[in-house]
């Protein structure tokens, strides 16, 4: 199946469809850092357009996809930030515009977990249930589908002419029993038994151990503060070894192979592999999408 994908960044979504079989033929992004590490990792294009213009529409209607996915700007949702809808949240409803203009057969929608809570989610199934989709949301817990990590995301599946949650059982019975620690998906790459990852708040723990699932990786980096002060949840002291994880390190734990390439400044890198959907999140999803398609072709005949 061809997929496009909106709002790429440095394309995780991209890797994870097509490392399950879809056949991506473009993307789209607004920022330069990001489009760098794209094109250094995929051969078809991604272009750098503003989705508000009318004629980024026209441009994919005319490549007639069998899918659309993209996670706009999650900062105006996401816990992190002031949990206050801003002006970028406008552009997940262009997003519902643009799928129900070119009318793929699959769309896919992806953000942070909390996202339903905002009237722009409703504002998009409306338009996307209008358009002729069934609709499927689900949060997913990443450790639980390849991901090392615990972070999890918000999914708004929708095929033309299909019931509200068609793909619930594919989405939930394909996940693991139990949560991807660090070690599982590294063995002991890391060469430590300990890490630190700087924390949201000093009210959060900050050191944490191989044997669990590592935190979200967000998109800064930090070294350890020389006054750092012990929190009680920490799995050891940040004297005893710990250290923090490296750009590429960080990469690997939102499973971005070593074949792909971190071009850019650090800072930029950091931002974007942590704005990044973890590619075998992505993957996950698509192998479930491929599954009801084939169940779904299996029936007709």
């Amino acid at each position: 199946m061809k997929a496009i994908d909106l709002f790429a960044g440095c394309g995780g979504m991209s890797l994870g469809f097509e490392q399950a079989g879809f056949d991506v033929i473009a993307a789209y992004d607004n920022w330069d850092a990001a489009i760098k590490i794209y094109e250094s990792n995929f051969s078809h294009p991604i272009y750098k357009r503003d989705l508000a213009d009318d004629s980024v529409a026209q441009q994919i209607v005319k490549m007639c996809p069998d899918l659309i996915m993209g996670g706009p700007p999650c900062q105006d949702y996401s816990i992190a930030g002031k949990r206050e809808l801003g002006k970028r949240a406008n552009l997940t409803i262009r997003f519902g515009e643009i799928v129900a203009e070119a009318k793929p057969m699959w769309v896919v929608f992806e953000n942070v977990y909390n996202i339903e809570r905002f009237s722009t989610v409703a504002q998009l199934k409306h338009i996307l249930s209008t358009a002729g989709y069934g609709l499927t949301p689900r949060v997913l817990d990443a450790s639980r589908c390849g991901v090392p990590q615990k972070r999890h995301r918000f999914f708004l599946i929708g095929k033309l002419g299909e019931t509200d949650g068609f793909l619930d059982d594919a989405l939930v019975s394909n996940l693991s029993t139990r949560q991807m620690s660090v070690r599982d998906y590294l063995g002991d790459a890391l060469d430590t038994e300990f890490y630190y990852m700087h924390p949201r708040s000093y009210n959060r723990r900050a050191v944490f151990s191989v044997d669990e699932p590592a935190a979200t990786i967000r998109g800064i980096n930090r070294p350890i503060p020389e006054n750092y002060k012990r929190h009680h949840a920490d799995k050891a002291d940040i004297h005893e070894g710990v250290r923090p994880l490296t750009t590429r390190e960080r990469g690997y734990i939102q499973t971005f192979p070593d074949s792909f390439s971190l071009p850019g400044a650090k800072t930029d890198v950091e931002l974007a592999i942590g704005n990044a959907g973890p590619p075998a999140l992505a993957k996950y999803v698509a192998k479930c999408i491929i599954q009801y398609s084939s169940n779904f072709n299996q029936s007709e005949v």
